[in-house]
């Protein structure tokens, strides 16, 4: 059973709460957010903590609570430090750039591929091969990257592709490093 539900989430000075019945808006330095409460679900604020509470032990409580109280610590993260990922792209020709907030890919396709940030993210690139997603909301800021990591994923033969930084890629070997008479290949034995 997960213990995440009912660990306390510590609200730094700079972040405000408006807590309802059906939602709570986290206010700080970055921006706000609205993380929405599923019934049987409720939230306390005291003393600068925040804990969220279960109002019976009915299995679909128990499932939303750590979902909730790691939304709302998300919040809180976003508010005041934001998220970010960064992608490399690696391949001859591969390149991007952006067109206002549009992020313009040139991957070996024979078009051009845009990708829209999710809101409340934004996308910005150092140069040709560095992409940088960051936001206040971590479900946007991932799914902005993983819609740029899925435009063209790296592939496993050359390398070449979108990947993640520190993202690691096995490496294969192709048909002719086998095709040499190694017993793979059925030569010889």
């Amino acid at each position: 059973m997960s213990r995440i539900g009912f660990k306390i989430i510590k609200i730094p000075s700079t972040v405000t709460l408006d807590i309802r019945p059906e939602k709570v808006k986290v206010m700080g330095p970055r921006g706000t957010l609205d993380v929405r409460l599923i019934p049987g679900i409720t939230c306390e604020f005291k003393d600068g903590i925040l804990s969220v509470k279960r109002i019976n032990d009915e299995q679909v409580n128990k499932t939303n609570h750590g979902t909730v109280r790691a939304n709302l610590n998300n919040a809180v993260i976003g508010v005041t430090d934001g998220y970010k990922k960064a992608l490399e792209i690696r391949g001859i020709g591969y390149r991007a750039n952006m067109q206002g907030e549009k992020l313009c890919l040139h991957i070996g396709y024979s078009h051009t591929v845009i990708i829209t940030p999710e809101p409340n993210s934004k996308i910005t690139c150092k140069d040709a091969t560095n992409i940088i997603v960051e936001g206040i909301d971590k479900q946007a800021v991932g799914q902005t990257a993983a819609l740029i990591h899925d435009a063209r994923a790296p592939e496993v033969y050359k390398g070449k592709g979108i990947r993640y930084v520190g993202e690691y890629v096995p490496h294969k070997e192709g048909k002719r490093a086998t095709a040499a008479g190694g017993p793979a290949a059925g030569g010889a034995k």
